[in-house]
C-alpha cells in the first residue's frame, strides 16, 4: 500500500510516498521501521501509542488505533501538527 510521508520525516525515508505492508496500522509501522530504521520511534512513544502529535489516515478517515484494519489497496497518510509561535 502508498504510505505518505510528511516532510519532517522524509529525512528517514527520501521520498514523500513510499511503499509498505501489513493488515493492520501496527503492522505497515514496523514495515516502514524495517526499510527505514527510526521512521517507527517518530510516530509512536514508548507505550506503543501514537505521539500526541501524530494522527494517521486510512483512506478519508483518522485511525483509530494500531490495531486498524488495512486492506492492501488502502492510503495510509501521516499528518503531524505543526506547533510554534
Amino acid at each position: 500500500m502508498k504510505v505518505f510521508i510528511p516532510t519532517p520525516l522524509r529525512s528517514y525515508t527520501r521520498h514523500s510516498v513510499v511503499e509498505a505492508n501489513g493488515t493492520t496500522l501496527a503492522e505497515v509501522l514496523l514495515d516502514l521501521e524495517r526499510q527505514f530504521p527510526g521512521l517507527r520511534f517518530r510516530m509512536v512513544n514508548e507505550q506503543d501509542h501514537l505521539r500526541e502529535h501524530i494522527k494517521i489516515f486510512v483512506n478519508q478517515r483518522v485511525a483509530a488505533s494500531l490495531s486498524e484494519h488495512i486492506e492492501p489497496h488502502d492510503e495510509v497518510r501521516v499528518i503531524m501538527a505543526i506547533s510554534g509561535g
